[in-house]
């Protein structure tokens, strides 16, 4: 199984301020239901949180200490956890928050990284990446549009 990172950052590795994104970019929304759409997200609680809902098309796992039950979603312990209900599955995907990022990254397979070319105010960030440790397979750059306020890039990363 691929173990796949999602995730949109800005150029100081900024992801959300008082849970919530801080741009909208609908064109990195489109992005990120292409690639995961189908398939399995594990996601943190603040982030499913902050989305509100149980993402459409997608097998939701949240991880979370509380006993709690979400319709529509799966709930674990432990990233290791969701990823055992995984068995089988060709790739599945981390969709954040920060914490559920860091435990992710030594583990992870691949990055699906969309870099907004701006730097934010915010008090959520990426794990810095270690790109010595990652081979860039594929890069697109895009300009700022009417929909899109900031200039951004869709790159793939695979673990070397």
């Amino acid at each position: 199984m691929t173990i796949s990172i999602i995730v949109a950052i800005a150029e100081n590795y900024a992801i959300g301020k008082n849970n919530q994104l801080l741009w909208h970019m609908p064109n990195d929304l489109k992005h990120f239901k292409e690639i995961t759409s189908g398939r399995t997200i594990i996601m943190g609680r603040k982030t499913f949180d902050s989305v509100g809902k149980p993402l459409p098309k997608r097998r939701n796992i949240v991880v979370t200490r509380q006993d709690i039950s979400l319709p529509g979603c799966e709930v674990v312990k432990s990233i290791d956890e969701g990823l055992a209900l995984c068995a089988g599955e060709d790739e599945v995907f981390i969709g954040g928050g920060a914490e559920i990022y860091r435990q992710a990254m030594d583990i992870t397979d691949r990055i699906y990284l969309t870099i907004i070319h701006h730097d934010f105010d915010a008090d959520t960030f990426f794990p810095e990446i270690d790109y010595q440790r990652w081979n860039e397979v594929s890069r697109e750059y895009h300009d700022a549009d009417e929909k899109n306020p900031y200039p951004y890039s869709f790159i793939t990363l695979n673990r070397r």
